[in-house]
């Protein structure tokens, strides 16, 4: 079967492409995608990706494309949703129409983070940012266009390479002597490496079914590393990892401080962890911990000495 995946530039779709490995040659790349005598295609173009699809004829879709700068999208909402809801309902109808799979990633953000406990894909939504409700948005289209779908949430995604929390925290620990990080909203890590094993895992499932029994296959997932840790938390085990394997020099001090002291143009919800059990229980497949997790990342960075 032929997957054609979007998003390959991202911290997601670099993973995507390395978990895969060479032996599926039958993945699309829709960033190398020839568009106009250009490579890639433009997702706020419905007439592009339906170009492409139907050039491309894909019986499975990955879309790891996204708008993601959070706090961007309280003043671009119009444009975060023709990336995160529009063209997740254009994959939707033509899938629906050809009988192809989407796989679709959404965020933690879709909640209000009022829970005490891990989210289940049950809980009734409630975001309280725009990215939040863009996101919410591609999912409703999705469902809608009726589709075979598999939806994956996933939280606090990062990466050893690539823009992410990761690297951000590297960098100021090795610029400052003290970081002030937020200690008041909670959450579970999750490595892109994870989240792209999941879904070359799911796809695989799918593909290897007969058609009638896919659809117990399909449908709302939550895919994230088990346990939880606040911001803060997260940042110290970053720098002692580092530390440890000579990525940094030495460790600043760490300030916990609270969201107020914060601000930000988006809300972000106090508490987002999601409950992965569906996801493990369809497809025999355990979360592992945050923390072990983030010492394999850790393991693939080149230490400084």
């Amino acid at each position: 079967m032929t997957t054609l995946l979007l998003g390959s530039a991202g911290q997601l779709g670099r993973a995507l492409q390395a978990a895969r490995g060479a032996s599926a040659p039958a993945w699309i790349d829709a960033d190398r995608h020839v568009e106009g005598g250009r490579l890639g295609v433009d997702a706020t173009d419905p007439l592009a990706l339906r170009r492409l699809l139907d050039d491309s004829r894909p019986d499975v879709i990955v879309n790891a494309s996204a708008w993601t700068a959070v706090d961007a999208a309280e003043s671009n909402e119009e444009l975060a949703a023709r990336i995160n809801a529009d063209a997740v309902q254009v994959l939707g109808e033509w899938a629906s129409r050809h009988e192809a799979l989407v796989v679709h990633v959404s965020t933690d953000y879709v909640f209000d983070g009022a829970s005490k406990r891990p989210y289940l894909e049950s809980d009734v939504p409630a975001p309280q940012n725009a990215y939040g409700r863009t996101k919410l948005a591609g999912e409703q289209a999705l469902v809608a266009s009726g589709a075979a779908h598999m939806i994956l949430r996933t939280a606090w995604l990062y990466s050893a390479d690539g823009p992410s929390f990761l690297q951000t925290v590297l960098r100021l620990a090795d610029e400052r002597d003290q970081v002030r990080i937020v200690a008041d909203q909670r959450g579970s890590p999750t490595p892109a490496s994870l989240l792209a094993d999941a879904i070359i895992t799911a796809t695989g499932a799918w593909t290897s079914r007969p058609a009638h029994d896919r659809p117990a296959l399909e449908g709302l997932f939550h895919v994230v590393a088990a346990g939880e840790t606040t911001w803060y938390g997260f940042t110290e085990a970053i720098i002692r990892g580092a530390v440890k394997r000579g990525i940094l020099l030495r460790a600043p001090t760490v300030e916990p401080i609270t969201t107020a002291e914060y601000p930000t143009p988006a809300r972000r919800p106090a508490y987002s962890v999601l409950d992965s059990s569906r996801f493990e229980s369809v497809f025999s497949r355990r979360m592992p911990d945050w923390e072990s997790q983030l010492q394999h990342v850790l393991d693939t960075i080149k230490p400084l000495i």
